[in-house]
């Protein structure tokens, strides 16, 4: 069983208390008192939980400032109140011969890096397997997926009970899945202003929005490949979803560099560490991901192949779990027609002689061109750099409907009856952005903007539009519904779309 633990940096034993009885209410297994500032010890009796009690020195990413004996000291005399374990630094231990013996409490023995992974890591735990530890606990700034994946290999292939943890935001799925791997307990805090290390996830979202309790040995694997990732609203409306219809899975945040080689690299281990049974693929990924599909061969649906560019990924695995064989396919190309043609209250078909400007070349840009283009609308192509308009625009020009570029300075010139911002201009927490920048195009009561920004739901663009009377389309209806394919792709289950658009409105209005 992996404990879930909430840590405390500690002010005084009543406010310490306090915080601890939240945190059980939270749903927690046991705390980390951090004793870091305190000059005196102070008692563990009546506390709700079990407590690990830590001083954490300035010299491993702590706050004491106290010579190591002082240190040690008020330590020994805080656990020795009732402590469970003793957290106490590997570099203490060698320091300070014998100090083991001040302890009468089994002893998390720890090493930190704060800049990234520990050269020594293995000598780490062979240095750690000489001391009197009944846990070893390993934590370092990831720099790649890599990072995590060497945390889950230290779990599997453990001699003794242990913590492996990835700080910063590319390491919250060691955090996760730390259960997975039979990890003796992860860290959450009691609130998100509350981490006492960088990518901690909050109690609640550990145990809602991962669905904490829900995960096992057997729990499929899924997640959002981005950069950044940290605020995709990917993971709440998934892990919804599953919660929703009862389905073992779980689907977490993944940081990858925005290079092809990082993303390869990704795939590479990625794919064999864990498993892994789908992606979504967002920012700036969706055209590294069709080509990697062609370099392994991949299953690629002919209109993601058209358009050149993938937001999903399915692994196909045999029983044994094995891959068989990787699929691509875009979900946005439907999601972006059924939005616009909700709102209009027509057909595909009847998009025939619209003129639509479509804001952006990159991999949503052109599903939105190849889309509209197909079904005979007049598009121009907006792009900060106009080359690359021109190449996507003559790709798909006379594919049934015209296509043109423009330079992105003309687009307070166009005249057309549907705009959609394929760009993250106006994403949080660049929420001033917009596409039309300070001089819109002429909007009115006969024009739809479309942004497929969906945080905020309410874009700066949208707002120019609204105050122009045009009709609007929030990137939330997008995202709902690519998201909704996508989880129909991966499970074969009916996806529950009222369940996944409340999570996101949800999230979004906090």
């Amino acid at each position: 069983m992996t404990l879930l633990c909430v840590p405390i940096f500690v002010h005084d034993a009543a406010q310490a208390r306090r915080d601890a009885i939240l945190a059980a209410e939270a749903g927690a297994d046991i705390i980390e008192l951090r004793i870091d500032k305190l000059t005196e010890p102070i008692s563990l009796a009546d506390f709700p939980l079990p407590c690990i009690v830590t001083n954490r020195p300035h010299w491993e990413g702590g706050r004491c400032e106290l010579p190591d004996e002082q240190r040690i000291e008020i330590l020994a005399k805080t656990a020795a109140t009732g402590a469970a374990y003793v957290d106490i630094e590997l570099q203490t231990l060698q320091k300070m011969p014998g100090v083991e013996a001040k302890f009468n409490r089994p002893l998390i023995v720890s090493a930190h890096d704060f800049r990234g992974r520990p050269p020594r890591l293995n000598n780490l735990l062979l240095e750690m397997s000489k001391s009197s530890a009944t846990v070893y606990k390993l934590a370092w700034k990831a720099r790649s997926i890599r990072d995590n994946i060497e945390a889950f290999e230290l779990l599997r292939f453990r001699s003794r009970p242990t913590i492996a943890l990835c700080m910063g935001e590319g390491g919250i799925i060691s955090r996760i899945l730390a259960k997975q791997f039979g990890a003796f307990l992860t860290f959450a805090s009691l609130e998100a202003s509350a981490a006492t290390a960088p990518g901690q996830v909050s109690i609640a979202d550990v145990k809602r929005l991962y669905r904490w309790d829900a995960i096992g040995p057997g729990t499929k694997v899924f997640g959002v490949v981005g950069s950044p990732v940290a605020h995709s609203m990917s993971p709440a409306i998934h892990n919804a979803a599953f919660d929703s219809v009862g389905f073992d899975g779980i689907y977490v945040p993944l940081l990858v560099q925005p290079y092809y080689e990082s993303f390869k690299a990704f795939m590479e281990d990625y794919l064999l560490a864990i498993d892994l049974r789908g992606l979504s693929i967002t920012i700036p990924h969706k055209e590294n991901a069709l080509r990697y599909l062609i370099e392994k061969d991949g299953e690629i649906e002919s209109l993601a192949r058209s358009i050149g560019a993938v937001n999903t990924i399915t692994v196909e695995r045999d029983d044994n779990g094995r891959i068989v064989k990787l699929h691509g396919r875009s979900t946005d190309y439907a999601a972006i027609l059924e939005s616009i043609t909700d709102v209009l209250g027509i057909t595909r078909e009847a998009l025939n002689g619209y003129r639509v400007a479509v804001i952006g070349a990159g991999g949503t840009g052109r599903t939105a061109v190849a889309a509209l283009a197909h079904y005979g609308a007049t598009v121009v192509v907006y792009n900060r750099t106009l080359d690359r308009a021109q190449a996507l625009a003559a790709e798909f020009n006379g594919k049934s409907g015209k296509v043109v570029a423009a330079p992105i300075e003309k687009l307070c010139d166009s005249c057309c009856q549907i705009y959609i911002n394929t760009t993250s201009l106006g994403m949080h927490p660049n929420i001033d952005g917009s596409a039309f920048g300070y001089n819109p195009p002429k909007l009115g009561t006969g024009t739809l903007v479309f942004d497929t920004v969906y945080n905020p739901p309410v874009t700066k663009l949208l707002r120019q539009a609204q105050e122009s009377g045009a009709k609007t389309i929030s990137g939330v209806e997008m995202f709902v519904r690519q998201a909704a394919a996508q989880f129909q792709t991966w499970t074969g289950i009916d996806p529950p779309m009222q369940a996944m658009r409340n999570v996101v409105m949800d999230r979004l209005s906090r």
